[in-house]
């Protein structure tokens, strides 16, 4: 017998149809896992995300690229959060909770925005391939200062500084090469960050790099700015004062899907949040 699924797919991190990052959204029950790569693979978005039944949250949350299930993915989650508006399944609550690989997530709704909780993970300096890692990166060298080291973050990110929003456009990636250091040096991703932004309002602006995952390049990655706030923490750029912080990062708008991201630390409880807008661009059903 024939199943047929509604689907979504919604811009993340932005207001603008075609800005922010796409996700495909449907629901999923009696979807196996194998069905659930091959529907993305379908819908070759970075990410389509699943949402099922729970006993231990409002909902479970599974995200899958094209090539693999991954363990967290921002924008997808920020789009389901969006999706399950629009259904009327958030109505007046202040959030939900969804269970996922990283454990429970704790999703507010307020401001007419969506939040995620990112779960805070360790990170170390890591200068393993520095310098292949530069040059993979297709980056001025001048840019990327060696008294800055390398922060690999505990899921395999690679958080590399750059001093020059100038170099970020002008940089020519080799992502065959990424993706052979990211087999041989033991990181997955790379996250190249500058203080130099588009928007004065925005304190820092990055692109991602994926190739591991099957994506050369994420338009905005939630999961990946959410721990930046920690890592410009560490190098000294943010104050680790022991106070609230709240910035927002900008990523995509160098390949043309500009979006913005909202991120707020609490050191006392040590929550860290990711939030932003998001806009359905299509609706559609998928048959089985």
């Amino acid at each position: 017998m024939k199943r047929t699924y509604n689907i979504f797919q919604i811009d993340a991190f932005t207001e603008t149809p075609f800005k922010g990052n796409p996700a495909a959204v449907t629901f999923g029950p009696g979807l196996s896992g194998e069905e659930m790569q091959l529907i993305a693979r379908e819908m070759n978005l970075s990410e389509t995300a699943f949402i099922t039944s729970s006993e231990a949250a409002d909902y479970k949350l599974q995200w899958f690229t094209p090539k693999v299930e991954i363990e967290l993915c921002g924008h997808a989650t920020i789009a389901s959060l969006h999706y399950l508006y629009e259904l009327g399944k958030i109505n007046n609550r202040p959030g939900i909770t969804f269970e996922t690989m990283s454990g429970i997530l704790n999703c507010p709704v307020k401001d007419e925005a969506y939040y995620m909780q990112i779960p805070i993970m360790e990170m170390e300096e890591f200068d393993d391939c520095r310098e292949e890692v530069i040059e993979a990166l297709g980056i001025d060298r001048k840019s990327v200062p060696s008294k800055y080291p390398f922060q690999l973050l505990q899921n395999g990110y690679l958080y590399v500084y750059s001093e020059s929003l100038k170099a970020l456009k002008e940089m020519t990636p080799n992502f065959d090469f990424i993706a052979d250091l990211q087999k041989k040096c033991s990181f997955k991703d790379i996250c190249l960050y500058t203080l130099e932004t588009y928007d004065k309002e925005s304190f820092a602006h990055s692109r991602f790099f994926a190739p591991y995952h099957g994506i050369n390049e994420d338009p905005v990655t939630g999961s990946a700015n959410g721990p930046l706030m920690l890592v410009l923490k560490k190098m000294g750029f943010i104050p680790d004062d022991g106070a609230d912080v709240t910035k927002v990062f900008e990523q995509g708008d160098i390949i043309g899907r500009s979006g913005r991201i909202i991120v707020s630390h609490s050191p006392i409880t040590n929550d860290l949040f990711i939030g932003g807008n998001a806009v359905t661009v299509l609706k559609g059903e998928m048959t089985l």
